[in-house]
């Protein structure tokens, strides 16, 4: 019998954004981008992309859901999904949600394996603020964690979030039972 994967403790920052960024980015060289909306992203294809983008920092809540579950969240017409491709191929997604008239939480971003070291991941969460921001919210939300990409944290402030709160959570990753249910649904 296996043994279930040990919790993992994290510590969470909470950042707002109260002002679009300022800063413009060009797109890499030498590389080929589009991002596209995802309306009604299929479920298998989501739970591609998010596996794919979170599997290295421990994203495991919407690997849990049900069809049902994870379909009331993504198709809910306040939720917003973006997929950059990139040289044809998808390396990498954004979602927000609109929380009300005033506030927009970013609320998943990220790059697949492939796509890292590129040099898109500041142009790209670029370009999921100015997504974000042309809705006019007066504040923008997001959180990231420890078990998170490094620079995480820093990215977000280099575009003007500031950590507004902290706590911890712990974490359990999926375990070899849940990866093989995943699999099937795919």
């Amino acid at each position: 019998m296996a043994k279930p994967p040990v919790s993992l403790n994290a510590h969470i920052t909470h950042l707002e954004m109260t002002a679009a960024p300022k800063t413009s980015l060009p797109v890499p060289v030498n590389i080929q981008t589009a991002i596209m909306r995802a309306p009604s992203i299929p479920l298998p294809f989501y739970r591609y992309l998010y596996r794919q983008v979170g599997a290295r920092w421990q994203w495991v809540e919407r690997l849990r859901m049900t069809d049902e579950e994870l379909a009331a969240v993504l198709h809910d017409k306040r939720n917003t999904i973006s997929v950059l491709y990139v040289n044809g191929a998808p390396a990498g997604f954004y979602e927000y949600v609109t929380r009300d008239d005033d506030t927009i939480e970013l609320s998943h971003f990220g790059l697949i394996e492939h796509a890292l070291g590129l040099g898109i991941g500041k142009w790209f969460l670029l370009q999921a603020l100015y997504a974000i921001w042309s809705q006019n919210p007066l504040r923008v939300l997001t959180t990231t964690n420890s078990l998170d990409h490094p620079r995480a944290l820093q990215l977000y402030q280099m575009f003007g979030f500031s950590p507004v709160s902290t706590g911890t959570a712990v974490v359990r990753p999926l375990s070899d039972k849940e990866l093989l249910e995943l699999f099937k649904k795919s």
